[in-house]
């Protein structure tokens, strides 16, 4: 089964970042979307289905809290896998972000660690990729 992915940043080359290592990952990949800030987020769930989001929080027009109090208010989207990936420290907003029932991944962060929070919390499995890959993913560069 492959699942759709939302990636929102307001930088778009952290954007690129993230969809390089999903492609890389060997997980099951169908569409992914981009967005660059939480109101273009919106725009793009009324019109594709999104199986998980990964997001940023500090951004322009609409900030990733408040996407994510926007989707957990509205039964359609209230379920749906969210990722923070941000440069967030504040113990007690990402405490805040993770009673909204979200994960949460530091920038800079490893390939393999945003894979695996990932598959941690869609259940989907993946293949390993092969050794070429591996060292596409950036021989353990940080993004």
């Amino acid at each position: 089964m492959q699942f759709n992915v939302l990636v929102v940043d307001d930088s778009a080359v952290m954007r690129q970042m993230i969809l390089r290592t999903l492609r890389m990952s060997g997980l099951p990949l169908g569409e992914l979307h981009e967005a660059a800030n939480g109101g273009q987020a919106l725009d793009v769930l009324r019109t594709a289905w999104v199986d998980l989001m990964l997001l940023d929080i500090n951004m322009p027009v609409m900030n990733g809290e408040e996407v994510i109090d926007h989707l957990r208010a509205d039964p359609e989207t209230a379920d749906l896998k969210i990722i923070v990936v941000s440069t967030e420290r504040s113990d007690a907003r990402i405490e805040r972000l993770a009673a909204k029932g979200v994960a949460f991944v530091h920038k800079p962060f490893t390939p393999e660690s945003l894979r695996d929070v990932i598959v941690d919390i869609t259940g989907i499995s993946h293949e390993q990729p092969a050794a070429s890959e591996i060292a596409l993913l950036g021989d353990g560069l940080d993004f």
